[in-house]
């Protein structure tokens, strides 16, 4: 019948309306026209109160304002504090007034949320701290894009040292194919780990931390401690190798003669080579450190420029690349045969055995002189010279000494080392060219005329180190990473949850186009001799790469050098704040004192164990060996944040709702499957130490503080595991993003113990999905001695309605006197230890009006309130036979969400889960909010928006606003039927002992009211007549504005009868016939938001409502049930929710 109410609403502005006017009704009238059904409004209340006054004068005007609210509440009995209630609170709320407290408005939490910002103590903060003197500014909300905030970044972090030190070297000794192929591989990790990482870092705000926080975060404390450590190590040792690649740069190719240490025999070139790299490196590592401890904001003032020295460099190889196609640039390589040789040692010198000087002028002159006259010509004598590579193969000048048998069987010549694009040297460099430590490099398209082992005394090019595929990967892998330096800026971005996978992802094929293309550009252009000369001794010491840019090569030298310096900063500079997030957070002990540094958070204790962990690597001393070392630390970390995607996927907890929705678990298993190849392949045991390492620190966090007891045999390991299980979830309260509904199913069994209603339990399984604990219970009226068959037979029929529903979980069956104790005491043991229920499913008492038993309805009501009480959420299916089935999925349609006060987050959090399922997979997810007269309906639609783009859910908002209007004639009308209908069935469900002891109270009351005279003997009589005139009055009562007055003058007439208030029936009767000012409000409540539900919500599949609370005075209960009646009238599909008083919901990850 409320659907049927329709009224227009005209709005009006608080201040068009006049704050003292004596003319009530055009205020009213003003606000609200009814169509349909007559109003009591003040005006009408008044009556001609108003039109017969005279001069208004203030105190009139305001005495008539006061009379006119008087009369208006004389139609309650409440009417104390009627226009207080009305004024405190929202009256289109009434049903929620009383839990307000704890369950706020949606517009006021909006509105707290509205300032939500998820900026983070990063290097914004620590810089503005540093500042000491200067005013602190006041924070501003993030405003970093894409571009700026994570693809640039990431570019900066992953092309580094590599790239130009070892990426010729690579593609010359794997050949092109090959190095195809490592590029490909290592480049498809990163890109599948990225595509894991976007879908944990847009799984809520992720703060500093980046890939510790994400891991610890989805795995737990031990994995988290365990990678995090292992992230810090990579991160530490690439400082150092991006120390070491500077160092190398300096004194290789800009400054060779400030080299310290200098050999004087080949043997001692490497020593002297690594012990200038300890010491340059040390002190390189000393200046980063002071400038990190100094400040990080003059690093992250360096870092723009030192990714434009990285994007200049790189460009200027294209440029090389394409120049060279034209016009190659002269790098001649001198050969001996097929080996290629130093252009150190031959100090400028020519690349031959002898050179021809030209004859002296004397003899020139002589020839001159012959050649004028007759006689036949005499040639001037020429004179042959040895050259600097005779001495070196012969150890003299001399033409006849003994020279070295592959020198003399081959010829000396001079090669192009930049053949250009245009070239057909990628033939050649196809194809793998692995060397042992100590083998001459040699140009495999010639073959040299005599096979001779070459002494390391002579001019040629060695290989430094044993090369193979599986070395070349672990050097090669450190090129790639860094790729966790947007998530570890998500607090600088404007929108991290779209931010991070894109620029992430387009960074890393960004990079991977440009190595797969300067692959391809290196075999097309440069010599395989060139390519495989690691420092470039047979280009006159030039940087290979360097070789083949443009203009100079010098463009790549200082530009490789400054990006290798800002690496290295920028290691240092975030590896103390991965330390300091794993020492605060207590998990490792030994690490508290990490946690602690300047004044302004500045890692000072952090920063020192740094500097000393990457001196560690800088006295190895070699860019080669110290790569595959933080190869196998990332490799580690990018396995587990496969490790923790995949889980959570597999798992499905109900926090796991990525914005970024291109993933699935089996990629994120083929990239853990990826990483742990990659790790063994470039170094098993490298790989073997950092699992050990990381399965240390993993032991020593589960250890600590956990005692650990095993039994014997596989059952005893059983028990202990699970009983280790349940005590670690004893712990503590679950936190909220590994909150999911742990159900305890309510179901009713028939005298033939068959289920009531087997679509909970349908109902039970989409919601849960096979997914965590299910506890289905009933209570069996009676005595547990007598009926235990019963209650096994119960057990039984359950289980089997289970098993058809395919639902996993338990049984529990209580037998009590009472079904509503039973229920109590089910609520509050079942479950074991951790593994107990959160929220409370039962049905809906239907015809709960015409049953003679009131038990139904009073024990749903006690079960509300038991719920309440024990902190439990609670969910009520209404008409749940109309409830889809399993093998009945819904086509497209809604479902819509009623999200009136906010309790949790349960009601947005359902939705999700019952979406995860095949029947209602189709369902479109849309939500309502209620605005009142004061609330800015407009924002609110952008602050929910904004809310539920944070929670990563898809839905459509929609705020619907409701007005203050008067109370309707039907309401009161509605309000006057519910309590008429009360009475008369608790008069119809007295038996008959009930009747006895009601007379027998009414007797006695009698008695002592003579006793104090008050009354007459006519009493009984009396107020039967009244009971009868009164019930008579009920059932024909409308409010109208005759029946009101009609009413008045007949109950003043009344006044001086004693017998109308002397008994309690009378008192009764006098309750009913004026309705409660409270449940007028509340039906009010039910009225109007039933007219907008089903407006709106019509055709929806199924429609979540927030559940009003039940009254805190207990004689309410029946009119509590009306007005949930009320409230979902005209609804096929209903599901009433009450938030368990916790938060259920985050919007972080």
């Amino acid at each position: 019948m409320a659907s049927s109410v329709r009224f227009t609403v005209t709005p009006t502005k608080a201040e068009d309306l006049p704050d003292t006017s004596p003319d009530v009704s055009s205020r009213s009238s003003a606000r609200v026209r009814f169509g349909s059904r007559e109003s009591v409004n003040r005006s009408e209340a008044s009556g001609g109160a108003a039109t017969s006054a005279g001069a208004d004068t203030p105190e009139r005007s305001q005495l008539e304002h006061g009379d006119s609210s008087a009369k208006l509440s004389s139609v309650y009995i409440n009417n104390s504090h009627a226009i207080d209630d009305d004024d405190f609170y929202d009256r289109n709320l009434a049903l929620f007034e009383e839990e307000m407290d704890t369950r706020p408005k949606v517009s006021s939490l909006l509105n707290r949320l509205a300032n939500y910002t998820n900026l983070t103590q990063g290097a914004k903060e620590h810089e503005e701290a540093e500042s000491i003197g200067e005013k602190r500014k006041s924070s501003k909300s993030p405003q970093m894009g894409t571009f700026m905030g994570v693809y640039l970044p990431c570019l900066q972090n992953i092309f580094g040292v590599i790239l130009f030190l070892r990426l010729t070297w690579i593609v010359g000794t794997a050949g092109v194919l090959q190095a195809l192929c490592i590029v490909f591989i290592c480049c498809c990790c990163t890109l599948l780990t990225a595509i894991s990482m976007s879908a944990i870092a847009t799984n809520g705000v992720v703060p500093a931390g980046g890939s510790y926080f994400m891991i610890s975060r989805s795995l737990g404390p031990e994995f988290g401690g365990a990678v995090g450590s292992c992230f810090y190590l990579g991160t530490t040792f690439a400082g150092s190798m991006y120390i070491l690649g500077a160092i190398e740069i300096l004194l290789m190719y800009m400054a060779p003669r400030a080299a310290v240490f200098v050999s004087d025999s080949p043997d001692g070139e490497a020593g002297a080579l690594l012990n200038n790299m300890r010491l340059y490196g040390s002190i390189f590592l000393l200046l980063m450190s002071l400038l990190v401890f100094v400040g990080v904001k003059y690093v992250n003032k360096l870092a723009s420029v030192f990714l434009a020295c990285v994007i200049v460099s790189i460009l200027s190889i294209y440029t090389g690349a394409l120049v060279s196609a034209f016009s190659p640039p002269s790098f001649p390589v001198c050969m001996l045969g097929n080996r290629s040789l130093s252009q150190h040692e031959l100090k400028e010198g020519p690349c031959n055995k002898t050179v021809v000087l030209p004859p002296p002028p004397d003899a020139a002159n002589a020839s001159e002189s012959l050649n004028g006259t007759d006689a036949p010509p005499v040639s001037a004598a020429s004179l042959e010279k040895t050259t600097q590579l005779w001495r070196l193969f012969c150890n003299s000048s001399e033409l006849s000494a003994a020279c070295d048998e592959y020198f003399q069987h081959n010829t000396v010549m001079e090669i192009e080392g930049i053949p250009g694009l245009a070239s057909s040297v990628i033939t050649e460099n196809l194809w793998s060219s692995y060397s042992a430590k100590g083998e001459v490099l040699e140009r495999h398209s010639h073959h040299s005329a005599h096979r001779a082992a070459a002494s390391n005394h002579f001019p040629y090019v060695f290989a430094d180190i044993t090369t193979s595929f599986t070395l070349l990967i672990g050097i090669f892998f450190p090129s790639v990473t860094g790729i966790m330096a947007g998530s570890n800026r998500s607090g600088d971005l404007k929108d991290a949850q779209r931010s991070i996978p894109i620029g992430t992802i387009l960074a890393i094929l960004t990079t991977s186009l440009v190595y797969l293309s300067c692959v391809v550009l290196f075999g097309c252009c440069v010599e395989g001799v060139v390519l495989r000369d690691k420092f470039g001794d047979s280009v006159k010491g030039n940087l290979v790469v360097g070789t083949l840019s443009w203009p100079t090569p010098w463009v790549i030298v200082i530009g490789s050098f400054f990006s290798t310096c800002g690496a290295g900063l920028q290691s240092l500079t975030g590896a103390p704040r991965l330390l300091q997030a794993i020492a605060k957070d207590n998990i490792i002990p030994f690490l508290r004192v990490f946690g602690h540094g300047k004044a302004n958070g500045e890692p000072t204790w952090a920063l020192l164990l740094t500097a000393v962990l990457a001196e560690l690597g800088i006295l190895i001393a070699s860019l080669d060996l110290v790569a595959p070392i933080l190869s196998m630390f990332f490799l580690m970390c990018y396995l587990f944040v496969n490790l923790a995607c995949a889980l959570q996927t597999l798992l499905r907890t109900p926090n796991w709702r990525p914005r970024f929705s291109y993933y699935h678990w089996t990629l994120s298993f083929l990239g853990m499957m990826i990483c742990l190849a990659l790790m063994f392949i470039s170094s098993w045991y490298y790989a073997i130490v950092a699992m050990v390492i990381a399965g240390m620190i993993y032991k020593y966090i589960e250890y600590h503080g956990a005692e650990k007891e095993w039994g014997d045999g596989i059952r005893g390991l059983s028990l202990s595991a699970a009983r280790f299980a349940l005590l670690r979830l004893e712990e503590g309260p679950p936190h909220t993003k590994n909150w999911r509904p742990q159900l305890l199913v309510l179901l009713k069994l028939d005298e033939d113990a068959h289920v009531k209603s087997p679509r909970l339990l349908t109902f039970a399984s989409q919601l849960k999905a096979g997914k965590g604990l299910t506890i289905v219970g009933t209570v069996i009226p009676g005595n547990f001695l007598q009926t235990y068959g019963e209650a096994l037979a119960a057990e039984q029929t359950l289980r089997h309605l289970m098993e058809k529903e395919r639902v996993k979980g338990f049984v529990q069956c209580i037998v009590a006197q009472k079904p509503r104790e039973g229920i109590s005491h089910m609520i509050q043991s079942s479950g074991l230890g951790g593994m107990r229920h959160n929220t409370v499913v039962m049905g809906w008492p239907h015809a709960w009006r015409q049953s003679e038993d009131p038990q139904s309805w009073k024990t749903f009501i006690n079960t509300v309130r038991v719920t309440t009480t024990a902190h439990l959420a609670l969910l009520v299916p209404k008409n749940i036979s109309l409830f889809p089935s399993n093998s009945e999925p819904c086509a497209e349609g809604f479902i819509d969400v009623w999200w009136i006060v906010h309790d949790g987050g349960m009601l947005m959090l359902l939705p999700f889960l019952l979406r995860q399922h095949k029947v209602w997979r189709k369902c479109a997810m849309r939500i309502f909010t209620v605005a009142q007269m004061e609330d800015n309906s407009i924002q609110m639609k952008k602050d929910l928006a904004t809310f539920l783009y944070h929670l990563r859910i898809d839905a459509d908002v929609e705020v619907v606003e409701m007005h203050d209007s008067d109370i309707s004639a039907y309401t009161y009308e509605r309000t006057l039927m519910m309590e008429q209908r009360s009475q008369m069935l608790r008069q119809m469900r007295l038996s008959k002992s009930d009747r006895e002891k009601e007379a027998q109270l009414v007797k006695d009351r009698n008695s002592m009211l003579r006793l104090t005279s008050i009354g007459s003997d006519e009493d009984e009589d009396t107020d039967g007549a009244g009971d009868r005139s009164a019930e008579h009055r009920r059932v024909h009562m409308t409010w109208t504005k005759d029946k009101t007055l009609q009413l008045r003058s007949n109950t003043h007439t009344h006044t001086n009868t004693a017998s109308c208030c002397s008994t309690p029936e009378g008192f009764r009767d006098m309750l009913n016939i004026r309705p409660d000012h409270s449940n007028v409000r509340r039906m009010h409540t039910a009225v109007k938001l039933n007219e907008v539900i089903v407006n709106k919500s019509h055709d929806a599949r199924l429609v979540l409502l927030n559940m009003p609370g039940p009254p805190r005075n207990t004689e309410g209960d029946e009119n509590y049930m009306e007005f949930l009646e009320v409230l979902t009238e005209g609804l096929e599909r209903v599901l009433l929710v009450r938030g368990g008083g916790s938060e259920v919901i985050t919007i972080y990850s």
